[in-house]
């Protein structure tokens, strides 16, 4: 039998969960398989630390936000958000289920464009968008959502120059009650910008108007605040009807929805207080559809959900690297995966999990990454059993996001795998090496005659 290794005493406070209806509750269960394939094996094939995808979840959101809006109202079009997570693999997926794409710069409309997308099933918006990149939308027949009065100009010089009439709409942004407002992009609704806009683009008739758009907001909790949105472009869309005889054939409500992660500093977890895409769905049809707009009026209702569709679908599985303790007493704990792959530990408190087998003895901690950097910290108090060194974790919901706003800082970005309906996993993105962090640096000449060695 081997000698334990020696830890000096320390007091700590009893933790058993958790308080809910149902008494106290741990959540401490190995999670030792994703659909059916060995987290052990799958950081044996590919390394730690490594983002692996369920194809099969992935289908199961969009299917379920699909059928809660379809049975609700009789056109609706989803449009993947691209900026959520532009992996290839990923966006295929979702428009093998029927999904447009929405993109926010040249660079994802190129990947859309790649992705077979039909030109006419793009949405372009963000507020930067280029000569070239306006000129390529118009030619494809894209929807081209203007965000500011500038570029209102700039497209209706642009048409005349090119002698083509592209579909448009506007971005509007509006008071919902929920503070602070999202009014960096678009046009407002209670000063009268929107109408001006709207007014302009019809009185130019150089651009189709043919759609309204809002993003109210991200993570959204308050249902109201999409039913308020929905009233707001309803009465946009009816007065262009009534006082320009024209017809809004879309109205898109953009994204938000939240995923059931747990924001920092909430009481209880997410998936206890996150409205269902059900309630999201209700609230938006019902106000669409009580409005007044006759059958053959009504307008088709894009959805440009990202997180809600992703988040659950992703995970890290990651290893100790080291167990210590700090200066006070607590215990912490060192992950081979930091803040620069998981961004989105400065928003949730993550549901971490140990991949193996655990004693029952658990203790609250402090998991770090091993950046050299203070910030450093997946969760700053979390319940968890004793990690040693070796150990591997699942992180859970992180579908969203990471995979686009990573970053390589102090250790490279890691392999991202996609398991698919039948069980077997797919590489979907390479593990990051030095030949390829090196291939876009360029060395002048003169600092290649000086070797420190020779001196």
């Amino acid at each position: 039998m081997s000698k334990l290794r020696y830890e000096r005493p320390v007091l700590k406070k009893m933790n058993a969960g958790v308080m809910n209806k149902f008494g106290l509750r741990t959540e401490f269960a190995p999670h030792t398989h994703i659909d059916g394939v060995a987290v052990k094996k799958l950081i044996e094939n590919y390394g730690s630390p490594l983002f692996v995808i369920s194809e099969r979840q992935i289908r199961k959101n969009f299917q379920a936000a699909n059928r809660a809006f379809k049975t609700r109202y009789p056109k609706v079009q989803f449009a993947w958000s691209y900026k959520t997570n532009y992996l290839d693999a990923i966006c295929n997926v979702f428009h093998q289920e029927g999904s447009w794409a929405e993109v926010v710069s040249g660079f994802e409309y190129d990947k859309a464009i790649k992705n077979k997308v039909p030109g006419n099933k793009i949405i372009f918006n963000g507020p930067d968008k280029t000569e070239a990149q306006l000129k390529k939308a118009i030619e494809n027949d894209s929807l081209i959502h203007i965000d500011h009065f500038d570029e209102l100009f700039y497209l209706i010089e642009l048409c005349d120059r090119m002698n083509k009439r592209p579909r448009v709409a506007i971005r509007v942004n509006m008071d919902t009650g929920v503070y602070p407002m999202w009014d960096r992009f678009g046009f407002n609704y209670e000063n009268g910008q929107a109408w001006n806009a709207i007014n302009k683009i019809i009185a130019s008739d150089k651009l189709d108007l043919v759609g309204l758009h809002c993003h109210i907001g991200t993570f959204m909790l308050a249902t109201s605040a999409y039913a308020t949105a929905a009233a707001k472009m309803c009465d946009l869309a009816w007065n262009v009807l009534q006082k320009h005889n024209r017809l809004i054939k879309y109205i898109d409500m953009g994204g938000g929805f939240p995923s059931s992660n747990t924001l920092k500093g909430a009481y209880l977890p997410g998936s206890d207080t996150v409205p269902s895409v059900d309630d999201f769905a209700e609230a938006i049809t019902s106000t669409i559809l009580n409005y007044g707009f006759k059958q053959d009026e009504l307008p088709l209702l894009i959805l440009e959900t990202g997180r809600a569709l992703i988040d659950d679908a992703g995970f890290l599985l990651g290893s100790v690297i080291a167990s210590k303790r700090l200066s006070d007493g607590r215990r912490a704990t060192i992950m081979d995966f930091g803040v620069n792959i998981l961004f989105t530990s400065f928003w949730y408190d993550h549901k971490i999990t140990p991949a193996q087998e655990f004693s029952h003895h658990t203790e609250d901690m402090v998991v770090f990454g091993p950046l050299c950097m203070n910030i450093d910290v997946i969760r700053d108090s979390v319940n968890l059993p004793l990690l040693q060194r070796g150990d591997q974790v699942v992180v859970h919901k992180v579908g969203a996001y990471n995979m686009t706003q990573w970053m390589q800082f102090i250790s490279m970005r890691p392999a991202v795998v996609m398991i698919d309906m039948e069980g077997v996993d797919h590489k979907i993105r390479k593990a990051e090496t030095l030949e390829y962090m090196e291939e876009a640096e360029v060395l002048p000449e003169y600092l290649l005659k000086h070797n420190l060695s020779n001196e």
